[in-house]
Formats: C-alpha cells, structure tokens, sequence
C-alpha cells in the first residue's frame, strides 16, 4: 500500500465540509490533550511514536479499515515512518505534512457576505489556532482587520481579486498571535491603524485608531466605522462594517467573552469589559452579524465554515452576556481562567515591535490552541 501527503488545506476542507476522518496521533499525550485537529466528524487515536518503534501490529484493531486514515505528529518526520509502517502493514494511510506545525500556520479563506455595490467580506479563518482575520473589498480597494503573521496570504488573496490593500487595522496589540498588518502595510504603502491606548510602548509609525473613525472603501462609500471597546485590552476597538457586520476583535465571541488579564491588569479592566459587553454593544442593532477574531472549539463554525452568529443571538444565548451580578461577573473573568496563551509576553513585545524573532522562533511562539477567551 503507498503513503499518501496530506497538506493542511486537504485537511481543512474534510473540517469545514463536515467529513469523516481518522487521526493516529503519534505525539506525547499531554501534548495531544492540550491541543489536536479538531473536526465534526473526527475520530482519534493517540498513541506516542515511541511506543511504536517495535511495530504497529499491537495497534491494527483499532485503526479502522474503512475509513481515510491520518498521522500525525509535531513536524512530520514521526507520522511518516509509523504511516510507512502501517502501508506496510496492508493499510491505506496518509501523514499531515509539516506535522502540527503547517496546521498551526494554515488559513483558510471563506467568503462571509456581500457588501453594498457589490463589494464582498471575507473570513480567514485559521483553523489549528483558531484565529479568524478578516478583509473587506469593495471597487478594487481592500481593508484588513486583525491579520496574523502571514503576510503572503493576504497579498496574494488582493493580488487574485484585482483589490489595492489600502488600510490595515488591529483590533488592540495582540498577546497569542503575531501580528502582520504593519508588515503588510509596509508591503503595500497602505495605512496602518492600531489603538493608541495600546500603543504606548510600540518602536515603530502608526495612525491612531480612535472611536468614530471611518474609512470609505470605494466610491460606493461602504464605511468601515471604528467603535472604542475596551475589556480585553484598554485599547480594544470593534467596527462595523456596511451596518451590516460587528467585528469584535477579542471582546466577544460566539460561545464566550474576552479575558482581560493578558496584560497583568485584569482586575483594573474588568470593569471597562463589562462596560462593553453590557452597555456599549446594547446600544447596537441586534441584526448585526457579530465575527470575532477568535474562535475556541469546533462546535463555534456554521455549516459553511465560517464563525459568524447575530447579536441579538448573543445576547440571548451567550453566558458571558447574562451574568446580571457585577461581583459575579468579575469573579468570572479574574478567578479561575484558563491557561494564558503560549509565549504570550514574549508576543506582546514581538507585536510592539521591539524584537524581531526568526520565523521558526515565531512558529515556535504561537504553538497551541486558542486561549483569549472566558467561559
């Protein structure tokens, strides 16, 4: 029997159209239980590689033989050789190139709505670390809203559109994921915004992203409007786009709330979250499509991939938006949070511009799930 590459994006589709696979999972065990490839329909395996060196015989009854099977493992090198192991063995099997690394770093695009004179907004939608950016075209100008470190993509995504990148904005700084957008506003000679409360330490030019600020994509003015949302950090900042959409940044999710203790102040910011959550976003339209830059489990995709859910919807559904006890609400968000993000200091600093690590470093860096959240 032959071995088979899997790329990240292969696997991406059986998880965003809802497919069957099965996952040998050869890395140690805390590592799978901290974080896997995530799937509706995924069943797993995990057994360690090493204790696999004497052959795969032991393991054969519970690798299924009517269903696509994958190994994987952190970089690749493991999976092939038990993946070798099994076709020899008489089964059909494929390894995940790159390992948990290329899942870590895969996005994938998905188209989330029209926009007014035929402009579009998309979703990226990066599935091994659950970070979601955005970009809005409209009369071959392009906005970027919170792009992660890879830069090509979203290049070359304008470059197939026939679109000019003409603003780049983050929400706030960052603390799990490493930033692109300087960098591809520095690429493209478009403007880039970052809010100045959370800019107070940063090296490097940049245009205040304040409440109230408007860009104009096209001549068919489809607006994209900045909204002061402070919690997760002081300087948090959603838009609105075309009236239509609420990008949230990590203030809200679809199944959770932002944490507001990425920065050592949690318990100076927990009120401006909830200032947020239960005043600043009420005053919004509950028919507008709410798409965070985050995502924490699978169960939070629709059908077509996206990560997307009406406000209204939110606010009836959301237990982050229904603690009516303010001591609660603060214990909530100040006690018993889970795990901060991997490296997530380190990040901080990198997205501040004051150390530029090699991209293995930066690879290194943002390994592990998502970890923005409270739930």
């Amino acid at each position: 029997m032959t071995v088979t590459a899997w790329t990240a994006a292969r696997v991406a589709r059986k998880v965003i159209n809802n497919k069957e696979l099965f996952i040998l999972d050869v890395r140690n065990a805390d590592a799978f239980e901290d974080w896997k490839i995530d799937g509706h329909k995924f069943e797993y395996l995990n057994i360690p590689y090493f204790e696999l060196l004497d052959g795969v015989e032991e393991i054969l009854p519970q690798i299924p033989a009517n269903k696509e099977v994958l190994v994987v493992c952190a970089k690749e090198g493991s999976s092939i050789m038990v993946a070798e192991m099994l076709a020899e063995a008489g089964r059909e099997v494929g390894y995940l190139e790159g390992g948990m690394k290329s899942w870590s770093m895969y996005l994938e695009p998905i188209k989330v709505g029209n926009l007014n004179g035929g402009g579009e907004l998309y979703q990226f939608v990066r599935l091994g670390k659950g970070c979601l950016s955005y970009m809005a075209i409209n009369e071959g100008e392009a906005a970027i809203i919170d792009a992660v470190r890879f830069t090509e993509v979203f290049t070359k995504f304008a470059e197939e559109k026939g679109v000019k990148i003409k603003h780049v904005f983050d929400t706030h700084l960052h603390a799990d994921h490493i930033s692109g957008g300087r960098h591809i506003a520095a690429q493209t000679g478009a403007t880039y915004y970052l809010p100045p409360k959370d800019a107070e330490e940063v090296v490097f030019e940049y245009t205040p992203l304040t409440n109230g600020l408007t860009v104009q994509l096209g001549a068919s003015e489809i607006e994209v409007g900045a909204i002061y949302s402070p919690g997760h950090t002081i300087g948090s900042t959603s838009f609105v786009i075309d009236k239509k959409f609420l990008l949230t940044g990590d203030i809200l999710f679809i199944d959770s709330i932002g944490r507001p203790d990425l920065a050592g102040l949690a318990e100076d910011w927990v009120g401006d979250l909830r200032e947020t959550l239960y005043s600043r976003y009420r005053t919004l339209a509950e028919d507008l499509t709410v798409l965070p830059a985050h995502f924490m489990n699978i169960e939070e995709l629709n059908e077509d991939g996206t990560v997307a859910k009406r406000l209204g919807d939110l606010f009836a559904e959301n237990h982050g938006l229904n603690v009516e006890d303010e001591d609660v609400f603060r214990s909530m968000v100040t006690d018993n949070l889970p795990p901060q993000p991997n490296a997530y200091q380190e990040i901080r600093i990198v997205n501040m511009g004051k150390v530029t690590p090699s991209d293995d470093e930066q690879t290194e860096m943002e390994i592990g799930p998502n970890r923005c959240a409270v739930r």
